[in-house]
């Protein structure tokens, strides 16, 4: 029975990131000075999976990233693989949120999601779409072995809803430039939406 191999890999450090913000897939940030130097020394110290097929969250610091870390891998596009929605959230930190009602609710999960933004049952939905279109892509072009470059809190969420072993989604965070690497049986996922974590990237 033929598996599929995928690398979801973190994109780089952006100056939001920095300044600890909410942002999601209504602000296409780049990758800043020090997110770029480190992918840099990343890509230069360590061996990323050599791969067939190159995948990406549509957002610019995905992409980026990708040019960093495969420079001779062209990728295709996955719409479903972009960033949560943060809605009224987006752009603020924390402690700029502390006293909004709204977020104390949903981070305490009594609401599905920020005002005007995206529920986590949604956002898994359009992550397992992504990860089907993904797998739909690779085995048309017959490539068992594939990277995705995408965000951290959409690695955490599509892991936490179906791989194993089972954990929650802040068992699954990751740095920037690493991620997870995991095995796919196409029957098996279709028929109970599971795969296998294998390795850390």
């Amino acid at each position: 029975m033929k598996t599929f191999k995928i690398h979801f890999i973190r994109h780089g450090i952006t100056e939001a990131n920095l300044k600890g913000q909410y942002v999601g897939n209504r602000t296409d940030l780049p990758l800043c000075y020090s997110g770029v130097d480190e992918l840099r020394a990343l890509r230069d110290t360590i061996d990323y999976p050599d791969v067939q097929r190159l995948y990406v969250s549509p957002m610019l610091r995905c992409k980026q990233t990708a040019d960093i870390i495969y420079p001779d891998n062209d990728y295709t596009v996955i719409d479903e693989f972009a960033e949560y929605d943060f809605g009224s959230f987006e752009g603020k930190t924390a402690h700029e949120l502390e006293k909004d009602e709204s977020f104390a609710l949903w981070t305490s999960g009594k609401i599905p999601s920020p005002p005007g933004g995206e529920t986590t049952e949604n956002f898994i939905k359009r992550l397992a779409m992504g990860l089907r279109r993904t797998l739909e892509n690779m085995m048309e072009n017959d490539a068992d072995n594939s990277a995705v470059i995408m965000h951290g809190g959409a690695i955490m969420m599509l892991l936490s809803s179906c791989a194993v072993p089972r954990r929650r989604s802040v068992e699954w965070q990751c740095d920037a430039g690493r991620g997870f690497s995991i095995c796919v049986t196409p029957s098996l996922y279709h028929s109970s939406g599971i795969i296998e974590v294998y390795d850390i990237v």
